[in-house]
C-alpha cells in the first residue's frame, strides 16, 4: 500500500473532522432533536472499558459501541459480520457459521469475547471454524474495546474486548410491569429466515424474570462470480472433467437456536440474579476444509483424499450465570460488582454420519469488582478474577491434547482528577497453569501488566489524552501443544512447549468530540512485542499439508483509526448527517522485516442518512485496498468496494414498531478478506436484500 493511498485517505477523513469542528461552533438550530434512529454518541457510558463507568470520551482507547437501531441494522449471521463495519475491526470469514473479530490485525486468543463480562466459554480461540456460542439475535447493546483490556479482562485480551450485554439477568424492573421485543426477518442471499423475542416482567414485587429465545436458519450463500481466487485456480487447476465451482458455495448453510431464563431481585440496593441458557448450532464448513492426503498404511489409495467437503460441526452449549451489584457503602467501598459464569460445551465435527472429531470444553470463570469510595478527587476499583477450563478433543483430527487451563487474576484501576486533567493507572498480575496430564505436561506464568493514562479536556466535548501500557501474556494450550493436522486452516499445526510469555509496550494517543452537530475520534497506536506468538509457515509439508509452527518473534504493530459524524443540515425534524471512518494497521515480524500474516488492508467507509422522525435513508460505501503486504507462503489480496443502502421507517408514531430494508454489496462486488485462512476458497456473500421488522413494548 502506497504511501501516497494512505495520505490521501487520512487527508479525506481529517478533512471531514475538520469541516465538522468548524459546524461544531454554527447555530444551535443545527442541533439534532432528543432521540432520532438510534445513533450512539460520545456521551454513553462505556461499563466494559472501566469499572468506573467511564464514558467514550473518557476512555483514553478506541471504543465503539452498537445498540438501538444502529445494531438492528448490522445484525447478521454471526458476530464477526456483524461487527466487521465498525473501525479497526475485521473477521476471520469463516462463512456464515462461524466468524470471529478481528481487532487491530489482532484475533484468536487475544481477543475475548464476553456475554455480561464473562468469557462465552466455548472452543472458538482454538479454530477459527469453531463459531463463538453465542448470537445478537436478542442482544440489546455490544461494546468494543480497542487495544489492551488486560488490567481487567486478563492476558487474552490484548487485543480488545467484545462485550454483549443481553440483558439475560435483568438488571432493574421494567416502568410498565412488562417490556421487550420481537424481531422478524428475511435475507434473500441465503434465504435466510431468522426470529427472535425477550421479554422482562415484573413478576412480583422486587422480582423479575427475564425469556429469550432465538432461531435463524440459511440455505447455502451464493458469492459473485468463481468461489475460488483466480490465484488458486490457476494454482490448482481443476481435473479434467470437473467444473470449477462458481455462484452457489456448497455446505455453507445454518441452523442456530438459543433460549434463555432469567429470574432478579430488584431493589433500592441493587439487583442479585442467575440465568440458565440452551444454545444449539448446525453449520457447515465450506471451501472444501478438511481435506487432506491419507497417512500411508491407510486403506486408501495413494494421494486419495478424504471425503470431507461435507463436513458440519453440531454445536451445543448449556450456561448457568450469576450477576449481581450491591450499591451500598461498607468498610472503604460504595459499590460492590460480582458475575459467575459457568457451561458445559461440546461440538462434533460431522462426517456425513459419523463423528469425526469432537471438541469438549467445560469451564467457569468469576470475577469481583470493588469500587472505591471517592477520596478527595481520587476514584478507584480493585478486583479478582478467577477461571477455569477443561479442554478436551478427541478424533481423528484432534490436533490439540487434553489440557486443563486455570488463571487467577487480581487488578486495581484509579483516577485522580484535577481541573480539565484526569490520570488514570492501573496494575494486574495474573497466574496461569497449564496442564497435559497424558503428556506429562505442566507449566506455570505469571503476566504482569500495567498501564498509564493523562488527559486534558479542552472544554465544549474535546478530549486529548495519551495511554501507555505494559502487558504480558501467558501462551495457550493450543500454542504449546498443537501436534496434528488442522484441515479447517488447512494446515498442519505444530506446538513449542518452550514458548514464552508475549511481552507488549506501547501507547495510544487519543483526540475525541462528543456532543453539538459534530462528534467524533481519532487514534493513533504503537506496540513494540518481546515474543509475539504467532503460526510460522515453514514450507515443510506434513500429511499432505503445510506445516505451520507457532513461534515467538519481535513484532510491531502500528496504526490509526479516524472516524468522525457530521450534521451538516437540518430544517425542522429533517436531517442530513454524513459520517465516515478509516482504519489501518501495519504488522512487522521485526527478526525478518517481514509482514506478519493474516493482517487487514487500509479500508474506508463514508455514508450519509438523511432522516425524519418517522424514517431515516441511508447509503454508504465500504472501500478496502489491496493488501500486498504478504507474509511468506501467503498470497495478496485484492481490494473490494462495496455499496449499501437501506431505510427504516417508524409506521405508527405512537408504537415502537419499525420495518428494515436494506441492500447489502449491492454491485455484488467479489469480497475476499486478507483475514481469512480461506481467502482464496472462500469469498464473502454477493447482493443480499434483507428485510426486517422489530416491534417493542
Amino acid at each position: 500500500m502506497s504511501t501516497v493511498k494512505l495520505a490521501a485517505v487520512a487527508a479525506v477523513m481529517g478533512g471531514l473532522f475538520t469541516a465538522g469542528a468548524a459546524l461544531a461552533q454554527a447555530p444551535a438550530e443545527l442541533e439534532a432533536p432528543e432521540g432520532g434512529h438510534g445513533r450512539t454518541t460520545l456521551e454513553e457510558v462505556v461499563v466494559t472499558a472501566s469499572p468506573l463507568r467511564s464514558t467514550r470520551l473518557d476512555v483514553l482507547q478506541g471504543t465503539s459501541v452498537l445498540a438501538g437501531e444502529a445494531l438492528d441494522r448490522a445484525l447478521s449471521a454471526n458476530i464477526g459480520e456483524t461487527l466487521s463495519r465498525l473501525p479497526g475491526i475485521s473477521q476471520t470469514g469463516f462463512g456464515q457459521g462461524a466468524s470471529r473479530p478481528v481487532i487491530r490485525g489482532l484475533g484468536g486468543d487475544r481477543i475475548r469475547v464476553l456475554v455480561g463480562g464473562i468469557g462465552s466459554i466455548d472452543a472458538s480461540t482454538t479454530s477459527p471454524d469453531h463459531a463463538p456460542a453465542i448470537d445478537l439475535a436478542t442482544a440489546k447493546r455490544v461494546e468494543v474495546v480497542r487495544g489492551p483490556a488486560t488490567l481487567l479482562y486478563g492476558s487474552n485480551a490484548v487485543g480488545g474486548v467484545v462485550n454483549v450485554l443481553d440483558g439475560r439477568i435483568p438488571v432493574e424492573a421494567p416502568a410498565n410491569g412488562a417490556a421487550g421485543f420481537v424481531r422478524l426477518g428475511y435475507g434473500s442471499n441465503a434465504d435466510e429466515r431468522f426470529a427472535a423475542g425477550s421479554v422482562d416482567v415484573a413478576a412480583a414485587p422486587n422480582l423479575v424474570l427475564h425469556v429469550d429465545a432465538f432461531n435463524r436458519q440459511t440455505d447455502d450463500y451464493e458469492a459473485p462470480g468463481f468461489v475460488r481466487s483466480r490465484a488458486l485456480r490457476l494454482a490448482e487447476p481443476p481435473e479434467p472433467g470437473e467444473e470449477e465451482p462458481r455462484g452457489r458455495v456448497e455446505n455453507s448453510d445454518l441452523e442456530q437456536f438459543g433460549a434463555t431464563g432469567g429470574l432478579s431481585v430488584v431493589g433500592d440496593w441493587g439487583f442479585f440474579g442467575f440465568s440458565a441458557s440452551r444454545y444449539l448450532t448446525d453449520y457447515g464448513i465450506p471451501g472444501g476444509g478438511h481435506g487432506h492426503e491419507e497417512e500411508e498404511g491407510h486403506d486408501h489409495e495413494e494421494g486419495e483424499e478424504h471425503g470431507h467437503e461435507g463436513v458440519r460441526i453440531d454445536l451445543e452449549q448449556t450456561r448457568v450465570d450469576l450477576m449481581g451489584e450491591v450499591n451500598r457503602e461498607f468498610l472503604a467501598f460504595q459499590q460492590a460488582k460480582i458475575r459467575l459464569g459457568w457451561a458445559d460445551y461440546e461440538h462434533k465435527e460431522l462426517e456425513g454420519e459419523e463423528v469425526g472429531t469432537r471438541f469438549l470444553n467445560d469451564g467457569w470463570e468469576g470475577r469481583l469488582e470493588l469500587v472505591q469510595k471517592p477520596v478527595g478527587a481520587l476514584t478507584g476499583a480493585v478486583g479478582v478474577q478467577v477461571l477455569q477450563r477443561d479442554f478436551e478433543a478427541s478424533g481423528e483430527e484432534a490436533f490439540v491434547p487434553p489440557a486443563k487451563t486455570w488463571q487467577y487474576g487480581a487488578f486495581t484501576v484509579q483516577r485522580l482528577d484535577f481541573g480539565p486533567w484526569s490520570a488514570e493507572a492501573g496494575l494486574r498480575v495474573e497466574r496461569q497453569t497449564v496442564k497435559a496430564g497424558d503428556l506429562g505436561f505442566d507449566r506455570d506464568f505469571t503476566p504482569v501488566s500495567v498501564s498509564a493514562g493523562l488527559a486534558y479536556s479542552f472544554g465544549q466535548g474535546w478530549l486529548a489524552g495519551l495511554s501507555l501500557a505494559r502487558t504480558e501474556r501467558a501462551p495457550n494450550a493450543e500454542e504449546l501443544l498443537s501436534d496434528g493436522p488442522h484441515a479447517a486452516t488447512g494446515t498442519y499445526e505444530v506446538g513449542d512447549p518452550t514458548l514464552g510469555k508475549e511481552r507488549g509496550l506501547g501507547g495510544e494517543l487519543t483526540l475525541k468530540k462528543a456532543g453539538g452537530p459534530v462528534t467524533g475520534a481519532a487514534n493513533l497506536f504503537y506496540t513494540d512485542y518481546k515474543g509475539f506468538i504467532f503460526e510460522d509457515f515453514t514450507g515443510e509439508e506434513e500429511d499432505g499439508l503445510p506445516v505451520a509452527a507457532f513461534r515467538g518473534a519481535d513484532a510491531r504493530f502500528w496504526g490509526f483509526e479516524l472516524e468522525a459524524s457530521v450534521e451538516a443540515w437540518r430544517r425542522d425534524d429533517l436531517g442530513l448527517r454524513l459520517d465516515g471512518a478509516v482504519d489501518y494497521v501495519k504488522a512487522t515480524n521485526k527478526d525478518t522485516d517481514q509482514p506478519l500474516p493474516r493482517i487487514p488492508p487500509l479500508s474506508f467507509r463514508v455514508g450519509a442518512e438523511l432522516e425524519s422522525a418517522a424514517w431515516a435513508v441511508r447509503a454508504e460505501v465500504e472501500w478496502a485496498d489491496r493488501q500486498d503486504r504478504a507474509a511468506a507462503f501467503e498470497t495478496e489480496t485484492k481490494g473490494y468496494t462495496v455499496l449499501n443502502a437501506g431505510i427504516d421507517w417508524h409506521p405508527f408514531p405512537e408504537r415502537d414498531i419499525t420495518l428494515f430494508l436494506e441492500g447489502r454489496n449491492l454491485t455484488d462486488e467479489e469480497v475476499r478478506l486478507s483475514t481469512s485462512f480461506l481467502k482464496d476458497r472462500l469469498p464473502q456473500p454477493g447482493r443480499d436484500i434483507r428485510l426486517s421488522v422489530k416491534a417493542g413494548f
